[in-house]
């Protein structure tokens, strides 16, 4: 599914993957199919990317439980009210019915190898988001120990990484400090559960706000899309890895002619299927007794 336009149905807001509608408490969030990369949304979508990316994030919330408070009310399309109801069966995997939330305005990014803007950063300074790191690292080199690195929560155009000090002022010290440690609790967890299941979790970011006055995880969670997921049997210090998430597309693009900007270059189909096969690969690996309910 492109959009749920297609349905007749008009969103309040529309993002580059999800289409929220406001139900006054709650919010729906639709994961369509389309993929975006360099904050650019491509003209082709991916199969079934949405239902993925959306039950990837259903099977962390149930990892966690009640250890971890999350925003979700449902996610039974069959009970979403008009004009929802009636378009069940497209919306059927893709949706979550989520209680709306006092958004905190950052992203909490938290990383375990140097990768992506990181390893940038690092070369150009020493640093990553403030944090001094040891000489001579490698790409995709394991860190001494988890960092966190925040970033500015953008609607529109780039995120930016900033510092833990300028994260504080924006959401304030004792909300700063919540979410990192409940950021790097919940991705060690993660990382550590994925590790077993051969994969490596590189790096992730998560989205916070409150509800009902407690700290609660919003949108979605340790997926594809929010985080670089590794082959651990093909991992190898000092080159890109082989990845297995949305990096796929990102590598794609690299080697094209194209300056990053709309419109998006048309994309070879195997690409397309080399990205649904990776985000399908990583669900089986971490969650097979979901992935075979689900006929994946």
């Amino acid at each position: 599914m492109i959009s749920c336009e297609d349905l007749g149905l008009t969103p309040d807001r529309k993002g580059k993957v999800r289409e929220i509608f406001d139900l006054g408490d709650e919010l729906l969030l639709v994961a369509t199919d389309r993929i975006s990369a360099f904050d650019v949304v491509m003209d082709q979508a991916v199969p079934g990317r949405g239902a993925l990316l959306t039950q990837m994030t259903l099977a962390w919330y149930d990892h966690f439980g009640s250890r971890l408070k999350n925003h979700l009310v449902h996610a039974d399309s069959s009970r979403l009210p008009a004009p929802f109801a009636e378009h069940a069966d497209r919306l059927e995997g893709r949706i979550m019915l989520a209680h709306k939330a006092d958004r905190y305005d950052i992203e909490a990014v938290m990383r375990a190898y140097l990768a992506g803007s990181g390893y940038k950063d690092y070369m150009a300074s020493g640093e990553v988001c403030g944090h001094a790191l040891p000489e001579g690292l490698q790409l995709c080199q394991e860190l001494p120990s988890t960092i966190f690195t925040p970033a500015t929560k953008a609607d529109e155009g780039h995120d930016e990484n900033i510092s833990e000090s300028v994260a504080a002022e924006i959401i304030g010290h004792d909300a700063m400090v919540a979410v990192r440690e409940k950021s790097l609790e919940v991705y060690e967890e993660a990382r550590s559960y994925a590790r077993e299941r051969g994969i490596i979790i590189a790096d992730t970011k998560f989205e916070f706000g409150l509800v009902g006055g407690e700290l609660t995880i919003i949108d979605e969670m340790l997926t594809p899309d929010s985080s670089r997921f590794w082959d651990a049997d093909k991992y190898e210090v000092g080159r890109e890895q082989d990845s297995m998430d949305k990096q796929i597309l990102r590598n794609y693009l690299q080697t094209l002619d194209w300056d990053r900007k709309y419109p998006a270059p048309q994309l070879d189909e195997s690409v397309l299927a080399r990205v649904a096969d990776g985000y399908v690969q990583i669900f089986h690996r971490l969650f097979p007794g979901r992935a075979k309910e689900l006929g994946l």
